[in-house]
């Protein structure tokens, strides 16, 4: 997209791209990033700005259009709270740069702050020191709902609490850094930023190279090596613990889980037995040493915690007092990220690190003290008021936080009077104000207040290591206090520059290059259930649609008369209703069609299919190429129900569509066992819809026009041409359409598809023994070897298809979540 050097003859062109920036630091406010920055960085963001610039001729909606494109290329998406879809990544094309020096003022200052964090969560679990001596009321740790009281005296592995920590910094005007909230529950982000690099280099090119932008890989890899060293093996099995598909930032984590090679696992996938936790897998129950975790302690171990929960764990708390399970962060972490703790964190800062903070505190005051709660009632208007323990509150009607300005004299009363009934459910905190930085709205440069949050991570020797860069968000409506992104903020990277170049670095780090292995990833069951359901409800889609075009395009004139005579198809509308596609043969036939296609409200119908196709594969996040979202998420085809043409063309490009499904399975894919259950799904499914259509079509008093159809519908009608001089013939339709072993879509084909794959998945009997999957699948290859078309009635195939379908429900029995919590390590059911 580069255009070249600007030339003198092109003057529009060069005002145009020299205005970009001028204009906006003629307009920018005091403190702006850009137009303030400091000398190391000043050049940088020259630089950077003209070569922005040049490469749109100018034209900072053309960046914006560029950097979205790059977004959804990479399958970047979030949602908000109620949203059923989600949502395209909203990130600015303009980065955030930060110097060396200044960022080394907030590494220090993180460092200090996050094993500060940690001796306060050892003392609250422990010693209780803190509360003993005065220096931490009581009521900050009772009354937050993050403090679990279970956890007291259960040392975590290696005696850390915390592995990886955020901050929420906020720079003021004048340049100063101040922590606006500290993070240890959920560290959504990280995998933002991360991804938020990755949508930058490629939209700019070697750009970030040429700022000596430090790279963020290394901190992955000290992250890993962190998680890692706490773990009782020496090459530990570590899951990315998230709440399912359902959560805000679930892209985020399954993205995050590819990049580091974590098992992406939820509640369903895990397993307790004897005090050490298992993830259940086709090969049996694997065990499990350390986990992240993205979901709150309260949902982790119905048992131990919130007995609601139904996400979580039975007895994960008991694998972790058995000190079998390294778990990040350790369970009730969260009682330091409520807003009155940070009220104290100065003075614990003094008492247990000698030091005062390097990085302050917004200011805060706690209104659970006489001296402090007058303070706040006397300057309401100066004040932020928020929630002292992140829960709803009288007076600020579901508010976390207002600021007492806004509020009108009513609400103003009514909350001096809640707050003189319960003062400790209230903070003040000082009404901040932010730097701002250069995004693109609406076309223009337009400056827009922003907060970091920047992460921190122990490495393998327990050290913090300081991600250089972070997750930095321009809020659209001022409300930077909130925890997750709002309607119309941005999300942009932050860089931070170095003086010389930074040498290549990847998520290997220093340690040189890995043994070389071929050796591949286990299969959880619930991902080799998603895999197999997502390749037949992609047969399945595709089996209606070519349903829909034998209608319509036998509705087409030839010779002088209908393609299809109405018996057959009668036949092909009974077909759709079987499906589910529509409710009844009555009304017209393309309305029929037309309901087949695109009506959400029949399960049958090629929308509510790709529905369910999308939201199978939301499941399998961590193991799809982006090209699938691309593909899943293109609206249908627009189709006129009055239209014949307008329905086949819309049909056919809808099977075109699921072909490229298909395809990218079948050129993409590793041949793992992931593979394996997509591929079975893919010939269970066609395999039923032979038989099924064989007796719709192909019984014994099948016409011609019948027999043309059940060769469409199975994609073998130029075999059958290629073959076979005359037209239709009953008896070898039959055997090309159902037993001729060299046509990919003929029902021996898939059964023999499927012995060859159960053939060679893990069995879990210690005796040699063929499993029932094995059992069936080769009694079925083994009867069908020999037939020819002129033995085989209709009575067998639709025993045929009662097998096949009793073959799916042993391939779920055996191998999809089977296990209870009453298993035990029996045979080769339970491995390391």
């Amino acid at each position: 997209m580069a255009s070249g050097p600007v030339t003198t003859t092109d003057a529009p062109r060069r005002d145009r791209i020299a205005d970009w920036a001028s204009d906006y630091l003629g307009r920018a406010p005091a403190g702006d990033l850009f137009a303030a920055a400091p000398a190391e960085t000043r050049d940088h963001w020259r630089a950077m700005m003209a070569r922005l610039s040049t490469t749109t001729q100018g034209r900072p909606a053309a960046l914006a259009e560029l950097i979205e494109r790059q977004a959804v290329d990479l399958g970047m998406a979030f949602r908000l709270t109620g949203d059923q879809q989600e949502r395209a990544w909203p990130l600015s094309p303009l980065p955030l740069l930060v110097g060396a020096s200044e960022w080394a003022l907030i590494e220090r200052g993180l460092s200090q702050r996050a094993e500060l964090l940690e001796r306060v969560l050892s003392d609250i679990y422990g010693a209780q020191a803190l509360i003993s001596d005065g220096s931490l009321p009581a009521a900050i740790v009772t009354g937050s709902p993050h403090h679990w009281p279970v956890v007291n005296g259960v040392r975590p592995p290696g005696d850390h609490h915390l592995h990886f920590y955020a901050a929420d910094l906020a720079r003021g005007p004048e340049g100063e850094w101040r922590v606006l909230a500290d993070r240890v529950r959920t560290p959504v982000g990280v995998g933002y930023a991360l991804e938020n690099r990755l949508a930058l280099s490629r939209a700019t090119g070697d750009l970030m190279a040429l700022m000596h932008t430090r790279r963020l890989a290394p901190f992955f890899a000290d992250m890993r090596r962190g998680l890692a060293a706490d773990c009782a093996r020496a090459e530990p099995r570590i899951g990315l613990l998230t709440p399912g598909r359902f959560n805000q930032s679930y892209a985020e984590q399954a993205h995050l889980a590819r990049y580091l090679g974590f098992l992406l696992v939820d509640g369903e996938d895990l397993i307790v037995s004897e005090g050490q936790l298992y993830v259940r897998t086709i090969q049996g129950l694997k065990r499990v040493d350390g986990l992240w975790r993205w979901m709150d302690s309260r949902f982790l171990d119905p048992l131990a915690f919130d007995g609601r929960s139904t996400i979580g764990v039975p007895d994960l708390f008991d694998a972790c007092q058995h000190g079998r399970l390294m778990l990040s962060n350790w369970p009730g972490a969260g009682v330091i990220e409520s807003r009155a703790f940070a009220a104290f964190m100065p003075r614990l800062s003094e008492a247990l690190t000698g030091e005062p903070l390097i990085l302050p505190n917004i200011a805060t005051w706690w209104c659970g003290q006489d001296a402090e709660h007058d303070h706040v009632a006397d300057h309401l208007d100066d004040l932020v008021i928020g929630s002292a323990f992140d829960r709803e509150v009288a007076g600020l009607e579901g508010r976390h936080f207002l600021p007492g300005s806004a509020m009108a004299p009513e609400r103003r009363d009514r909350l001096l009077r809640a707050m003189a009934r319960r003062p400790m459910d209230y903070v003040g905190q000082e009404v901040v104000r932010l730097s701002t930085t250069p995004a693109i709205v609406d076309g223009d440069l337009t400056p827009l207040p922003f907060t970091l949050r920047v992460f921190v991570a122990r490495d393998g020797d327990g050290q913090w290591k300081i991600m250089p860069g972070a997750f930095a968000r321009l809020a659209a409506h001022g409300d930077i206090r909130a925890a997750l992104m709002g309607e119309g903020d941005l999300s942009a990277d932050m860089c931070v520059i170095d003086a010389a170049p930074v040498p290549p670095d990847s998520l290997l780090g220093s340690s040189g290059q890995p043994a070389i292995r071929r050796v591949v990833g286990m299969l959880p069951a619930k991902a080799a259930d998603n895999l197999y359901w997502l390749g037949r409800y992609i047969e399945r889609a595709e089996s209606t649609l070519r349903i829909v075009r034998a209608i319509v395009g036998g509705s087409l004139e030839a010779d002088m008369g209908l393609a299809l005579d109405m018996a057959t198809k009668d036949r092909l509308l009974e077909a759709l209703v079987s499906r589910g596609a529509i409710a009844s043969t009555a009304g017209p036939i393309g309305a029929l069609c037309a309901t087949a296609m695109g009506d959400a409200a029949q399960p049958g119908s090629a929308r509510a299919l790709m529905t369910a196709i999308a939201t199978i594969g939301a499941g399998l996040r961590d193991r799809l190429a982006v090209d699938f979202w691309r593909i899943v998420r293109l609206p249908l085809p627009h189709f006129d129900a009055g239209s014949t043409e307008s329905l086949l063309e819309a049909s056919s490009k809808l099977i075109d569509r699921l072909s490229a499904l298909s395809g990218l399975a079948a050129e993409n894919m590793l041949r793992t066992d992931g593979w394996r259950f997509h591929d079975m799904g893919r010939r269970i499914e066609r395999a039923i819809n032979a038989c099924r259509l064989a007796s719709a079509f192909g019984g014994d008093s099948a016409s011609d026009d019948d027999l043309s159809v059940l060769l469409d519908l199975n994609d073998s009608q130029i075999s059958y041409r290629n073959r076979y001089l005359a037209g239709p013939s009953l008896l070898p339709v039959r055997d090309l359409v159902l037993l001729d072993p060299a046509n990919p879509h003929s029902l021996a084909f898939q059964v023999a598809r499927l012995a060859e794959h159960l053939a060679v998945l893990p069995v879990l009997a210690r005796d040699g023994l063929p499993e029932i999957p094995q059992r069936l699948s080769g009694a079925l290859a083994a009867e069908l070897a020999p037939m020819t078309g002129d033995n085989l009635t209709m009575d067998a195939v639709e025993d045929l298809e009662y097998r096949l379908l009793t073959l799916s429900d042993a391939i779920g029995q055996r191998y999809f979540l089977q296990y209870r919590k009453t298993d035990k390590a029996e045979g080769s059911a339970l491995l390391s």
